[in-house]
């Protein structure tokens, strides 16, 4: 049988995580333990105060960002995968490239050059009680257009997954849009991921006809799917099954909801003790995408789901660090 096949859109972002103390923090102005969108002139200088600080040891770069953590777990949960996302020619754009690579991931687009934004990073500072305080730079990653979308990488493709944060700029809407006509020219099914609810309510409209329109299946939180129709989840979720073919909601400590053709599972969590949240709704997505690819029933893709992003959650960092299909088999959700 041919390995499924699963490419993602999203943003390339880099992780910059280092050591840091509190005064530290207060030093540099950052806020603890939250994440903080900052520009790029205030990213450059945190860069350069983490290097210059000794104390911190030095920075560890992971490929980050939301559907290519995804990508990672799918990816070693045995099936091909491929990121189409965009980096600059700089030293962390190449490290991003390579380290996917590295993962077994293919990464489509070669590094930008020339006169560009530089590549997205997410600097991290990661204080002796764990908690993890993030500033984001989107740089080039979210200038992501359709010119960056090859139509031949998608022969084999069974399943496309997007992430609802590139949905913020007309290219992102116009790459997302040609991505999924070459997925189901391709014979395969398209999917999003709505990211954020804040997201959502700036570009309601354009996401309803999205869902409406070329995803066959949609993954969204409770405060997602409100956001969406604007009504409680129930009514959310009912005009949602109308309107896709395969309706994903996932609820914080509870049970994964799934509606297709009428049928409506509950996928239990598995209820763990959390380290560190980060990660939980990449992987949740990549224990399902997984379980969608190999054919599995509907309410065993989202119990792998579950299984997957109770993994993440009980250490640091977005990626398993175990073969995921061991618990499944423990859970006898494959043989």
């Amino acid at each position: 049988m041919t390995t499924p096949y699963v490419i993602g859109i999203g943003n390339a972002v880099m992780d910059v995580i280092a050591s840091a103390t509190d005064e530290g923090l207060a030093k540099l102005g950052v806020e603890k333990g939250i994440m903080q969108l900052t520009d790029r002139a205030r990213s450059e200088y945190l860069m350069a105060a983490q290097s210059a600080d000794q104390g911190a040891g030095k920075a560890r770069l992971v490929p980050g960002g939301s559907v290519a953590n995804t990508l990672a777990g799918i990816g070693m949960l045995g099936l091909r995968t491929a990121f189409i996302g965009r980096v600059a020619d700089d030293a962390l754009g190449l490290s991003y490239a390579e380290q996917t690579e590295a993962g077994g991931t293919v990464f489509v687009n070669p590094p930008v050059g020339g006169d560009q934004l530089p590549t997205s990073r997410s600097i991290i500072m990661v204080t002796p009680d764990g908690e993890r305080s993030m500033n984001t730079y989107l740089g080039i990653s979210a200038e992501l257009g359709p010119g960056d979308v090859n139509p031949a990488v998608f022969q084999g493709a069974g399943w496309l997954f997007l992430e609802g944060y590139l949905f913020d700029k007309a290219p992102g809407k116009a790459a997302f849009l040609k991505a999924a006509e070459a997925c189901h020219a391709a014979g395969g099914q398209a999917g999003i991921a709505l990211s954020d609810p804040f997201c959502v309510d700036r570009h309601r409209e354009d996401f309803r006809r999205l869902v409406a329109g070329p995803m066959d299946y949609v993954i969204g939180n409770v405060h997602e799917w409100e956001s969406l129709y604007q009504c409680d989840l129930d009514a959310a979720l009912d005009q949602a099954a109308r309107d896709c073919g395969l309706v994903i909601c996932t609820r914080s400590g509870d049970d994964a909801i799934l509606i297709r053709a009428g049928q409506r599972v509950m996928a239990p969590v598995r209820r763990v003790v959390p380290v560190d949240a980060t990660g939980a709704g990449d992987q949740f997505a990549a224990g399902l995408i997984y379980g969608l690819a190999v054919g599995a029933p509907l309410e065993v893709a989202g119990r792998m789901g579950c299984v997957a992003a109770a993994e993440v959650i009980g250490h640091l960092g977005a990626r398993p660090q175990r073969d995921l299909r061991v618990d499944f088999r423990a859970e006898g959700l494959a043989p």
